[in-house]
């Protein structure tokens, strides 16, 4: 196949022939990143295919940007959204390809028609707020909703462009001294706090979009950036022209505080009943497989109720795509400078219904653990046959694992850290504090011992009857039941050792340290009571240690310069062999889990890869696409199970055998927030049953047997 090739030294005489397998048949528009074109799939679809200017493929920053636009487009696709069929971002020219969306654009619609109808108007307020209300689920903040990125179609309008936007987990951050975005439809705190970016900026830029879509104009105008800068911060906007049945729900969206802003599902319930005209579900009439297909009209429920009438002389603007604004120009705006996302969700659903199961079986349970600040999911852990738990403004709490009815709960002292409960000896368990001190409590509640683990960054394990913290230099011990101090001393070779995950196959625990290039890992498998080491190996590449087989063999992922997964490493410390299992494609930040010889690898996006590692060369045994977003670590559980966490709070399950979906709970949110966690906790798993936590604050067990009826 013909290589991408460039036409000319002007990016707009760019003449690619092909993406990947797609040949491009048509250009059907350009932006400031790349220029789209139609293509039709081998089984007749036709799809939408983004091409990356050539300028912009060797820039490093700018293909870690798009990547993280494939995972974020990926990870929204649904009813609202242009489906992800294929990517390369690692390509010559990087590019992605959607399902083709016919339909224009809000911005041509208004520029060519008019303002909507206020059927359309009030079609358009409910599309595109259920739309963010399943962007947000997914755990990705648009950041750049505006006209130009809204097809208007038959079944409702389809948001576009994930350029700018970040997953929960992403760690890029825009270039310091510039905000990116279109500064007519950006949030006051995108100017002023990029850091604290989360979903109700696409809140106010939904609010933006709409006074757009009812007047031809937004509600801070100007042809200077800067001074619409200046109105979207410190001016009030003006509505002129929006109907009277929307305007306080515009004005609403428009609030200079995000906290004052309505979520995504205020917004669809304010709407009803009805959200909108009957005639608005109409659709176009379907043509036959063999017709053209020209570009449709959109249906009449889009169009103005009149021939083009604008509600203002102001002048009109078009802004250039992902335009960028120095924050040298926007003093008076105190800008920051980093953008960093939030997960985010939507929906408010009600508590679940106790369920009545069949004779014998395990009923389930739900009881809110936390209820107050902001929502998040509390962090358990299984210990004998006793649940714990803990939660924003919560020390410990313990939970009866057959009815959940909480049997104590202690308050956290101030400055607690929301973390995972760390399983102690005796039944003991530690949480960590932010002033970096791991207390212990015991089963009855009452706390039992503390120890300072000041700037031991390398981690908190517990290991049998030990807990050891890393970093300074050193690894400390301390008896778990008593937090006597075992022995603090550094180890033979590391300088800032790291904490893997204790095997209790092995009694032993591994810990490493990449060089400072990336070229090799230092491992040394600890023995955790008397601080000796079993053995050491320094190890090529830059590797973490991810799981523990049952003979001992030691389980590494392997990281390359872009930071992304690119093969397993396998070391049997007994023959002194060591392996490495490439991965057929490229996986950013997966979650691991060890069962025998093979590998589950769970990427953000919800991609579920099994791998067998003793297979010549390796071999993938299946893959499954979940559709969760920002994902916990997997957890095996007894026979062919596999079990992980959402962000929504759903609790999945998956036949490992099969590699297929066997049930799912519903989503758990509180007032379509997810709050402001980084992580999803793990669900935890005993005998029957598994214990999952969501973002609405709660716990709740379901019946391991029959995921089918979550």
């Amino acid at each position: 196949m013909p290589p991408l090739r460039d036409a000319g030294a002007d990016r707009e005489a760019e003449g690619p022939e092909y993406a990947g397998a797609y040949r491009l048949q048509a250009r059907l528009g350009a932006g400031g990143m790349g220029v789209v074109h139609l293509a039709t799939s081998p089984s007749g679809l036709r799809l939408a295919v983004k091409v990356v200017h050539g300028q912009y493929a060797e820039d490093p920053e700018f293909r870690a940007r798009f990547r993280q636009e494939v995972a974020a487009a990926r990870r929204v696709s649904g009813a609202f959204t242009a489906p992800v069929v294929d990517a390369d971002p690692d390509a010559v020219r990087p590019w992605m390809a959607t399902l083709y969306v016919p339909g224009p654009t809000l911005a041509d619609q208004v520029k060519r028609n008019g303002p909507l109808s206020p059927a359309g108007l009030r079609r358009l307020t409910a599309g595109l707020a259920e739309a963010l209300r399943d962007i947000h689920r997914a755990g990705v903040v648009h950041r750049d909703l505006k006209p130009s990125n809204v097809l208007l179609t038959d079944t409702g309008p389809k948001v576009i462009d994930f350029g700018i936007s970040r997953p929960v987990d992403s760690d890029l951050h825009t270039e310091t001294g510039k905000l990116i975005g279109s500064p007519p439809f950006m949030a006051p705190e995108q100017f002023q706090r990029p850091r604290e970016v989360g979903p109700a900026a696409d809140v106010f830029a939904l609010g933006s979009v709409l006074v757009h879509a009812a007047t031809g104009h937004g509600p801070f105008d100007s042809d200077s950036p800067y001074i619409v800068a200046y109105q979207v911060v410190h001016d009030e906007p003006d509505l002129t022209g929006v109907p009277d049945d929307l305007a306080p729900l515009v004005a609403r969206c428009l609030a200079k505080e995000p906290a004052e802003r309505p979520s995504p599902a205020e917004i669809m319930a304010a709407l009803l009943p009805p959200s909108y005209e009957a005639t608005a579900f109409v659709p176009s009439q379907r043509r036959a497989p063999s017709a053209p297909a020209p570009e449709p009209r959109p249906p009449a429920s889009w169009e103005a109720d009149t021939p083009v009438r604008m509600t203002t002389n102001r002048p009109r603007r078009r802004w250039p795509p992902h335009r960028a604004v120095t924050a040298a120009a926007l003093l008076v705006l105190a800008g920051g400078a980093v953008f960093a996302a939030v997960p985010s969700g939507g929906g408010d659903p009600a508590p679940e219904p106790r369920r009545t199961g069949a004779a014998g079986a395990f009923a389930g349970w739900q009881t809110p653990l936390q209820q107050d600040g902001d929502p998040a999911a509390p962090a358990c852990a299984y210990v004998g046959d006793a649940l714990f738990c803990s939660g924003r403004g919560i020390g410990v709490a313990r939970l009866d694992p057959a009815t959940g009815r909480t049997l104590w709960s202690r308050p956290a002292p101030p400055g607690e850290k929301h973390s995972a409960p760390v399983p102690l000896s005796g039944g003991l368990l530690g949480v960590v504090s932010d002033d970096d001190r791991l207390r212990a409590y015991g089963t009855d509640g009452a706390p039992r011992w503390d120890t300072g683990a000041s700037g031991r960054h390398g981690g908190v394990r517990g290991a049998g009857d030990t807990v050891l913290t890393g970093g300074s230099g050193t690894v400390r011990a301390v008896d778990g039941a008593t937090g006597e101090l075992l022995w603090d001393h550094a180890l033979r070779g590391h300088s800032a050792p790291r904490l893997g995950q204790y095997a209790p196959e092995t009694g032993l625990l591994p810990v490493f340290e990449n060089s400072a290039g990336g070229t090799h890992t230092l491992v040394s498998a600890l023995r955790p009571r008397s601080g000796g080491i079993a053995w050491q190996e320094r190890l090529d590449g830059d590797l973490v240690p991810v799981g523990t087989g049952a003979d001992g063999v030691l389980f590494l992922r392997s990281v390359n310069l872009d930071s992304r997964t690119d093969a397993v490493v396998v070391h049997d410390p007994a023959s002194g062999s060591t392996r490495r299992v490439p991965l057929p494609s490229l996986l950013d930040e997966p979650r691991f889990a060890v069962r025998g010889t093979t590998v589950y690898l769970l990427t953000p996006t919800g991609r579920l890869t099994a791998l067998d590692t003793a297979a010549p060369g390796g071999r993938v045994r299946w893959e499954l696409e979940t559709a969760a977003g920002t994902v916990s670590v997997p957890v095996t559980g007894p026979g062919d199970r596999l079990y992980f966490s959402a962000s929504d709070g759903r609790l999945l399950a998956v036949d490992t055998a099969r590699g297929a979906l066997l049930g799912q709970t519903r989503p758990r949110l509180r007032d379509g927030r997810l709050g402001y966690a980084t992580t999803v906790p793990a669900p935890v798993v005993a005998g029957d049953r598994v214990f999952g936590t969501a973002p609405d604050g709660s716990v709740f067990a379901v019946d391991a047997g029959d995921p089918g009826a979550w």
